[in-house]
């Protein structure tokens, strides 16, 4: 019997993490995801032909988010995260709080507008109109933590405790969208705080870090709303297949758990990142002061200097 419209057979066999990451591609990931690998490979190779470095820290870190993602959607978890809480919710941690984190410190933007041509002068090419997107009121919206905290918050409360959750798992347009959605406000929430991509609101680090934990407590109490409830609350995940020999509430409470540990571990590393970024940014502006400080004091050593020949010409 087919569940959800998915394509997949209600009979999978007890979940083991051997089974969950057995290749079964979803074909819409996986081309999406082959090719955000080839165009950041292509704009990393014609920098490096260009004669120009770019950190390999950068490339790694963005390789690894978007592998993240083809873990999640191309192996068989995503078929077992069509019948089961806890494995669909370590697919929405993992696309909305780990991947996005990933492909920000690549910096797939900054790459893009030092690797596409400038168009002629009067013409727009791919990158002026990404500059210009980049610059749009649309993405001074869409970046603003008064859209951003909330649209992050009503992810988790809006989705899972309405029937929309239930439509959207009802096929594969749906739940593609629905993955695509969390990737997004991923994206969206995490890349004001800490991208190192340009981006229309960049506040000072305090308030990043501000930023950060306003969002972080909502989804612990998501999770820990999952985990007390004394019945199972998503319509889809209400009967499991008995070839799975689950219970719905267990599964349902492990789902709660897995959510709200995940608050917790992307917090750490995103503070972490932080607080690299702001020391780096420290150590810039120091060397900036010393190298003005030093101009200065060259210019005062001239001044003093011609001083010292005016009046040895007036001895004279």
């Amino acid at each position: 019997m087919d569940h959800s419209g998915h394509g997949m057979t209600m009979d999978l066999p007890p979940f083991t993490l051997g089974r969950g990451l057995e290749w079964s591609a979803d074909p819409f990931f996986l081309v999406a995801c082959l090719a955000g690998l080839a165009l950041y490979g292509w704009g990393v190779v014609r920098l490096v032909r260009r004669g120009d470095k770019w950190p390999v820290g950068r490339t790694v870190a963005f390789a690894i988010g978007v592998l993240s993602i083809m873990l999640m959607m191309c192996t068989q978890l995503n078929d077992y995260g069509m019948v089961m809480f806890s494995v669909h919710m370590v697919q929405h941690m993992v696309i909305s709080m780990v991947s996005p984190i990933l492909i920000l410190l690549g910096a797939p933007i900054t790459l893009a507008l030092r690797a596409l041509p400038t168009a002629g002068r009067g013409r727009k090419g791919p990158r002026e109109l990404l500059l210009k997107f980049l610059h749009s009121r649309y993405m001074r919206i869409v970046t603003h933590p008064a859209f951003t905290i909330p649209l992050f918050i009503a992810s988790l409360y809006g989705l899972y405790f309405t029937p929309l959750f239930d439509t959207l798992m009802g096929s594969r347009p749906g739940h593609i969208a629905m993955m695509v959605h969390f990737l997004a406000v991923g994206l969206v929430f995490f890349w004001p705080i800490m991208g190192v991509d340009p981006g229309p609101h960049r506040p000072g680090y305090l308030m990043r870090m501000l930023e950060l934990f306003a969002g972080m407590p909502f989804h612990a109490f998501f999770g820990i709303a999952l985990m007390m409830a004394s019945e199972p609350m998503v319509e889809t995940f209400k009967n499991p297949p008995a070839s799975l020999g689950i219970e719905a509430l267990s599964d349902q409470n492990a789902a709660g758990g897995i959510a709200w540990a995940f608050s917790e571990i992307p917090s750490v590393l995103v503070l972490i990142a932080l607080l690299f970024q702001w020391y780096a940014s420290e150590q810039r502006q120091a060397r900036r002061k010393d190298r003005a400080a030093d101009r200065d004091g060259d210019k005062e050593l001239e001044a003093y200097n011609a001083y010292l020949s005016s009046l040895h010409a007036r001895g004279n």
